[in-house]
């Protein structure tokens, strides 16, 4: 497992858009990939879960990736 951090720069959060193009990158790795949002978990290949989570501009998330590719997913 390998984690890092982001924050978010988007005037408008994580809406439909910038979730979409989050999760269909997710999407391409075979590792599992959450982010943290404090102590919220969001899976990051589930559009509904990344736009249920309400990230704000100016959130700072933890990524956290587990699997047989989670270094390259976490770069990505």
């Amino acid at each position: 497992m390998v984690t890092g951090e982001v924050d978010v720069i988007n005037e408008s959060g994580l809406h439909l858009r910038p979730a979409g193009v989050l999760t269909q990158t997710c999407i391409k790795y075979k590792s599992n990939i959450y982010l943290y949002n404090g102590d919220r978990k969001i899976v990051a290949k589930s559009v509904l879960n990344v736009m249920a989570a309400g990230v704000k501009q100016g959130a700072h998330l933890r990524v956290e990736c587990d699997g047989p590719d989670e270094e390259e997913a976490l770069k990505a």
